[in-house]
């Protein structure tokens, strides 16, 4: 079973950045696709970033311009940096490892909040 555990959340300025990592188990790290969703009280879940394993990347609407999703096959990691941080960005950021199509695991979910 594929171990994934997020990292780097914390407290923040609005305006203010944060960089989230991902760390996935296993040896086929390079061939998963990785993908962050958040979910906050109140709102629908959103994935608002993805990365191939060919380094091919996707945003959400709300997030584009601000958020860079990477990876780092040789570490198994995964990183969201999220810049010029809003209030509406505050949730809990889930890293979700999927694998031919499926999602296969995800973490704990790592918590973000942006204060005002």
């Amino acid at each position: 079973q594929v171990q994934v555990v997020e990292s780097g959340g914390g407290l923040v300025q609005a305006g203010g950045s944060l960089r989230l990592s991902c760390q996935a188990s296993g040896n086929l790290f390079g061939s998963y696709h990785i993908a962050w969703h958040r979910e906050a009280p109140g709102k629908e879940n959103e994935v608002v970033a993805s990365i191939s394993g060919d380094g091919s990347t996707n945003y959400a609407d709300s997030v584009k311009g601000r958020f860079i999703i990477a990876r780092d096959n040789a570490k198994n990691k995964a990183y969201l940096q999220m810049n010029n941080l809003n209030t509406q960005d505050t949730a809990v950021y889930y890293c979700d490892v999927y694998l031919l199509g499926a999602k296969i695991s995800w973490g704990q979910g790592t918590q973000v909040t942006v204060s005002s």
